[in-house]
């Protein structure tokens, strides 16, 4: 199994200390279907190895993102959450409460799995479906305040 740093080499990047540490929490938050805004990430990578700037944990997303290493979400209304889950074409449920992002695959077959009426000359090779709604969380919560 690559390590993390094999994974940032393999994808012509330095193997730099913040960079390993953001892919980490990344991965981690990844599996846990968590998707983070940055000031999420600069937290964890705190935590994880203390000092680093607002700046280098930016720097370090913008490399890893360019690198497809991660993904950056926008959804509208929110700040930017990043994921490590790349190249599956996956799409996102975002609630409009609270902001939280969950992950939901295509059923629609392989990337881009959804064919666009029109592409004007494009070649498509992928779809960005968002959702929106109201997590379980938030609907219990403004029916009972409706109530």
């Amino acid at each position: 199994m690559q390590t993390t740093a094999d994974r940032l080499r393999a994808h012509g990047l330095r193997a730099t200390r913040p960079r390993v540490a953001v892919l980490d929490v990344l991965d981690a938050a990844t599996a846990a279907q968590q998707h983070l805004a940055v000031s999420e990430v600069e937290l964890r990578v705190r935590a994880e190895i203390g000092a680093v700037s607002t700046q280098a944990v930016y720097d370090c997303l913008e490399a890893l993102t360019l690198a497809g290493l991660t993904r950056r979400i926008e959804p509208a209304g929110h700040p930017a959450r990043y994921e490590s889950r790349v190249g599956d074409n996956h799409h996102h449920l975002v609630c409009r409460e609270c902001g939280a992002t969950v992950d939901v695959d295509c059923l629609s077959g392989v990337a881009p799995c959804l064919e666009p009426s029109a592409t004007a000359g494009f070649t498509i090779d992928e779809a960005e479906v968002t959702f929106w709604g109201r997590c379980p969380d938030c609907a219990v919560r403004l029916a009972t305040a409706a109530s």
